[in-house]
C-alpha cells in the first residue's frame, strides 16, 4: 500500500515520509485514531516506505510489500479460537485471512475483522501467546538486511501479560527494528507501554476526502457522495456501510424501536417489565462485539433525535429504515434527559467490554431508560 493510496491525511503522509528520509524514525510510534480514520492503512504504507525506499530492489520489494508477504513485515493483531483455530489462537493461524481482509477492507473494524473470521460473537485479543511470537520474530536479523516492522493492529486489546511481555523489547528493540501500535482508544493502553511510544494522533476525514474518495474510487454520483459523506462523521468504513446498505443498520433499528417503545410503557407496569427481561436476554445471546456495535447505533440514534428536536436539521442525517419516525421520537430526548442516557449506555458498553453479565447489564440500563425517557423538560 502506497500513500498515494490513502484517504486525506496528507500532513500525517508528508510527515512520516519526511521524517522519514531524513533518519528521523522513532522505534516505537503510536497511531491513534478513531475508526475509519485510515491508521491502519497508513501504517501499511508507512511500513512500505521504510522497507522498499532504501532496498536495492524497489520494484520486488513493492510486489512482496502490497501482498503482505515481505519477510520484515510482521503483524499482531486480536484473535480467539474459530472452527479451525481450537486453542493458543495467534496472528499467524489467520494470516491468510488477514491478508483477504486488509485487500477488501483496509478501513475495516475490529467488529468486521471478526465477522471476517467468523467469530463475532466473541471478543478478540491480544494474548500473551501472541507477545511471545512477537518476540521470537523481531529477535531474528532482518531477512532483507533493512528494517523489520512491526505493526500491531488495536494495541488496546493487548491483556496485561502481553503488555509486560514487550515491554522490555518495545523500549529497547533490535537495531532498525520499528514498532507501530494502532489504537482507537489511547486510554486503554497500560502507560508503560504508551509513555515509550510517540503518539501520532489521526483526525476524522473531512466530508470532502470522503466524497471524493467515494466518486474516484467507486464511481458514486457527486450528489450521492456528498450525502454520504455527510453522514459519514469522518468515518470512511462507515461511508462504505452505507454505500453498500448494509443489513445490520436495519436490525439494530428494529432492537432499538423495540427496545424503546417497551421501556415507555414499562413504567409502573410489571406485564411490559417482563417484556424488557426478554428483550435483555435475546440481546445478551449475541455476540460481545455485536453488543457493543448496537449500543453504540443507539448512542447515535439519541444523539439525532436531540438534534432534531433542537432544530439542527441541518445535522441530522439518519433515516429510518421502518416506519418508526424520528421527529415522533425526537420530543422524548432532550436536555433533561440525554446526559444520563449518555452516560448509562456509555458505561454499560464499559461493563460489557469487561465481560460483565451482558443480561444484568442490559436490563439495569432498561429500567434505567424507562425513568429517562418519562422526564419533562424544564421550559425556560
Amino acid at each position: 500500500m502506497l500513500f498515494n493510496q490513502i484517504i486525506g491525511q496528507e500532513h500525517i503522509k508528508n510527515h512520516l515520509q519526511k521524517s522519514a528520509e531524513n533518519g528521523r524514525i522513532p522505534h516505537a510510534q503510536l497511531f491513534v485514531g478513531k475508526e475509519g480514520s485510515g491508521t491502519l492503512s497508513m501504517a501499511i504504507a508507512y511500513a512500505q516506505f521504510l522497507l522498499c525506499n532504501f532496498s536495492t530492489d524497489k520494484d520486488a520489494c513493492n510486489i512482496k510489500c502490497n501482498k503482505l508477504q515481505h519477510p520484515d513485515l510482521h503483524f499482531a493483531f486480536p484473535v480467539t479460537t474459530n472452527d479451525s483455530v481450537k486453542k493458543h489462537a495467534v496472528s499467524n493461524l489467520f494470516l491468510e485471512d488477514w491478508r483477504h481482509f486488509i485487500a477488501t477492507q483496509p478501513y475495516g473494524s475490529l467488529f468486521n475483522w471478526l465477522q471476517h473470521i467468523g467469530v463475532e460473537n466473541k471478543q478478540g485479543l491480544i494474548g500473551v501467546d501472541e507477545a511471545e511470537e512477537v518476540v521470537k520474530k523481531l529477535l531474528l536479523k532482518s531477512y532483507e538486511g533493512g528494517f523489520k516492522v512491526m505493526i500491531i493492529w488495536m494495541a488496546e486489546k493487548m491483556n496485561t501479560a502481553a503488555a509486560n511481555k514487550l515491554l522490555k523489547l518495545i523500549e529497547e528493540p533490535p537495531n532498525k527494528t520499528v514498532f507501530l501500535l494502532i489504537t482507537e482508544n489511547e486510554e486503554q493502553i497500560i502507560n508503560t507501554i504508551k509513555s515509550r511510544c510517540q503518539a501520532l494522533h489521526f483526525p476524522a476525514l473531512s466530508e470532502q476526502d470522503i466524497a471524493n474518495a467515494l466518486v474516484i474510487n467507486y464511481q458514486v454520483e457527486d450528489n450521492k457522495a456528498a450525502n454520504i459523506a455527510h453522514q459519514a462523521e469522518g468515518n470512511f468504513n462507515k461511508a462504505l456501510h452505507l454505500l453498500q446498505n448494509d443489513g445490520a443498520d436495519l436490525i439494530f433499528e428494529e432492537w432499538f424501536i423495540a427496545w424503546i417503545r417497551t421501556a415507555f410503557k414499562a413504567k409502573g407496569n410489571a406485564a411490559v417489565v417482563q417484556q424488557l427481561i426478554s428483550w435483555s436476554d435475546s440481546i445478551a445471546k449475541t455476540g460481545r462485539e455485536t453488543q457493543k456495535q448496537f449500543l453504540e447505533y443507539c448512542l447515535q440514534f439519541f444523539r439525532q433525535a436531540l438534534l432534531l428536536n433542537y432544530k439542527s436539521d441541518q445535522l441530522v442525517f439518519m433515516e429510518t429504515k421502518t416506519d418508526f419516525k424520528l421527529s415522533k421520537f425526537a420530543p422524548f430526548v432532550h436536555s433533561e434527559n440525554i446526559l444520563d442516557i449518555e452516560k448509562e449506555i456509555s458505561e454499560a458498553m464499559y461493563h460489557i467490554e469487561r465481560n460483565g453479565n451482558a443480561k444484568i447489564i442490559l436490563l439495569d440500563l432498561s429500567m434505567k431508560l424507562t425513568r429517562f425517557l418519562h422526564k419533562k423538560e424544564e421550559k425556560v
